[in-house]
């Protein structure tokens, strides 16, 4: 038997997801400013350690993990305050 034949897939059947092509762009708009954030870190960081500029390239990598951190901060801090915002709001209609 077929897993794709078995009855328990027929009753839950999934629905599709759309994403916006608005989500989408405000999404990379926020990880490219949170790029800009890490790259601005490192040009402070090599200022103020004096080191050479081509390590503004060569640190790429650092510069990307630190993005991807800076993101999930920032994903995490929308997330509690569309919570907030939820809470308040339905605090009100009742």
């Amino acid at each position: 038997m077929d897993l794709t034949e078995s009855h328990f897939f027929d009753r839950t059947k999934m629905k599709d997801i759309v994403i916006t092509a608005q989500r989408i762009k405000k999404e990379l708009y926020i990880l490219l400013g949170c790029f800009a954030a890490a790259c601005t870190l490192n040009a402070i960081s090599i200022i103020l350690y004096k080191t050479p500029w081509y390590e503004l390239f060569t640190q790429i990598g650092y510069v990307v993990i630190i993005t991807v951190c800076i993101y999930l901060l920032v994903a995490l801090i929308r997330v509690v305050v569309a919570l907030l915002v939820k809470l308040v709001t339905s605090g009100k209609k009742r």
